[in-house]
């Protein structure tokens, strides 16, 4: 399968530069995934689409500071560092620019308090570092570290918490799952209220959710694993889902692969609580053992994510809905609009 059947022309001026100042004031696309009908809403219409007796799932991971900028210890020259995993003992994967300069054995220096030193390569171009410091890492990271937005995004970011979830908790992202920055906790109330039962999974996300495709055959495509828990309380509410034939509503592309990796695991059999790393990586093709209904915003042209909504509602009802919402000036990416297939 060919991975320009999933390009499409998106204009530059709806990618989102800024979020909204209300969180729940973006517009939500329907997609009827049986027979591609879409219809236009505002995002808290969203309730109208679900019912009593099923479970909305989120990814409460919460996006740490990722980004450092340093110099290099002999030389002195810039240096860039963007942490995707905690590979444990002080030592993280990351990707560093400029990479052509900063082989094994480099020392950057992050002001008085944090210096790293390069330790090994790692697939896809990145590094191991291997980090030494006076102190706690995740303060000194706050202190010194910038969040790690998209490169499309262009505009500076004023308040930090609008690229987490008003759920996140769970530190170790190196991005935002973005399908849960329209939820506010009013509207999470509304939810429960509803008879709407809500479940958390996390998985922190990396570079694998982001990383362009380099192949031209969608099935030569490999994933970067990216880590993840699901709770025994989790499992026990997608139980009960199943039993009371409610619907398995995932919030973003995050929770939908973590819901597969664990429906894979567990194949006919009752979910059991997992944790782990995941590269799955879904296309059409692919049959959903766990996932009825899926929350996302817009994705970039020829990514894995589009490819990912594909095989829930088939290509050619997403590339109808994605030429629809180009065409009502929808916004798009991390900080755009959202979009329901159900």
């Amino acid at each position: 399968m060919n991975v320009d059947l999933y390009d499409f022309h998106l204009p530059e001026e709806l990618i989102a530069q800024t979020p909204l100042v209300e969180r729940s004031a973006s517009r939500l696309l329907t997609l009827n995934k049986e027979d591609g009908s879409i219809k236009h809403h505002v995002f808290t219409d969203i309730l109208d689409y679900l019912r009593p007796g099923d479970t909305l799932v989120l990814n409460d991971t919460r996006v740490i500071p990722a980004r450092l900028f340093g110099i290099k210890e002999d030389t002195g020259a810039k240096a860039e560092v963007l942490l995707l995993k905690d590979v444990g003992n002080d030592r993280w994967e990351a990707l560093v620019k400029p990479g052509k300069k900063l082989k094994n054995g480099a020392v950057i220096i992050f002001g008085d308090e944090l210096k790293a030193t390069i330790e090994a390569e790692s697939d896809m171009g990145g590094r191991i570092l291997k980090f030494s410091y006076e102190g706690i890492f995740n303060e000194i990271l706050d202190r010194l570290g910038q969040m790690p937005l998209p490169p499309y995004i262009k505009e500076k970011l004023d308040d930090r918490e609008r690229y987490q979830t008003v759920y996140s908790k769970v530190e170790g992202s190196a991005a935002a799952p973005t399908a849960g920055l329209h939820f506010t906790e009013e509207l999470l109330s509304q939810v429960a209220e509803k008879g709407v039962d809500i479940a958390f999974v996390t998985l922190h996300v990396g570079l694998g959710t982001f990383r362009p495709m380099s192949v031209d055959r969608v099935e030569d495509h490999v994933m970067h694993d990216e880590y993840y828990i699901l709770s025994q309380e989790t499992a026990d509410k997608l139980n009960e889902t199943r039993a009371r034939g409610g619907r398995v509503i995932a919030v973003g592309t995050t929770s939908a692969r973590t819901l597969e990796t664990v429906a894979q695991q567990c194949g006919t059999g009752p979910i059991v609580p997992s944790s782990g790393w995941t590269g799955i990586f879904i296309y059409p093709g692919y049959s959903f053992g766990l996932v009825n209904v899926m929350l996302t915003n817009f994705h970039l042209p020829k990514s894995t994510l589009v490819m990912l909504v594909s095989a829930l509602a088939g290509r050619e009802h997403i590339m109808k809905a994605y030429h629809e919402a180009i065409e009502q000036q929808y916004r798009f990416f991390s900080f755009g609009d959202a979009m329901l297939i159900y």
